[in-house]
């Protein structure tokens, strides 16, 4: 690895961590609506759970678009750096999403208490490769409408990126890793949802617009 490719991932590593912390629901909760999301629902700094405490509205979707704009920008630039320098545009949004969804989970801006990062792989996989996206996708709105739990459906739709990647070949053992790795954040980040689910004590997750709190 030569000097330039370093300091481009680098600095992605720490821009994406940073810019990959700033937390929709947080930000915007104390902006509109003088609360904090984290003292709501189940706590969780989140899409899902502000969608229970405030409907699905204006600025519920809002909170999506953050998240998602966040993520999508330093892992474009990143992709775009290496792909232009290296030949190595799937690598470089692998690498970049992944540190964009570790600022998510463990914020430096919130006492390193973030997300689940659902959001930031979702941004990541279209950069990655769009086919496992469409796949990622599918899979995601299935589940959801058939069990009704975001936990599952999001979780589900984690672990089939890497395998989806590894039936379309052609990526590198070093983005399968990084994919299998985001996989597995996903998937550890929503651990206290499977035991809920084990308890009977998850919340099923409402298609309408109405408050759930």
């Amino acid at each position: 690895m030569d000097i330039a490719m370093t300091g481009i991932l680098c600095a992605a590593a720490v821009i994406s961590y940073l810019l990959g912390g700033l937390n929709g629901a947080i930000l915007f909760s104390k902006l509109v609506y003088h609360q904090d999301i984290r003292d709501l629902g189940s706590g969780n700094p989140g899409f899902t759970n502000f969608k229970r405490a405030y409907g699905l509205n204006a600025v519920t979707w809002a909170v999506l678009v953050f998240d998602v704009l966040k993520t999508a920008l330093p892992v474009w630039i990143t992709a775009l750096l290496m792909g232009h320098f290296f030949d190595l545009w799937q690598f470089g949004a692998a690498f970049s999403g992944l540190f964009c969804m570790i600022g998510h989970c463990f914020p430096v801006w919130y006492r390193f208490k973030g997300g689940k990062a659902f959001i930031a792989g979702f941004a990541t996989i279209w950069f990655v490769d769009w086919r496992m996206a469409l796949v990622a996708v599918g899979v995601f709105f299935l589940v959801l409408v058939a069990f009704r739990y975001m936990s599952v459906a999001s979780c589900t739709a984690a672990l089939c990126c890497p395998v989806t990647l590894c039936f379309l070949g052609g990526a590198s053992v070093w983005v399968l890793t990084l994919s299998a790795l985001s996989a597995a954040l996903v998937i550890v980040r929503h651990y206290p949802n499977f035991v809920k689910l084990a308890h009977h004590e998850e919340s099923k997750f409402s298609f309408g617009s109405q408050k759930q709190l």
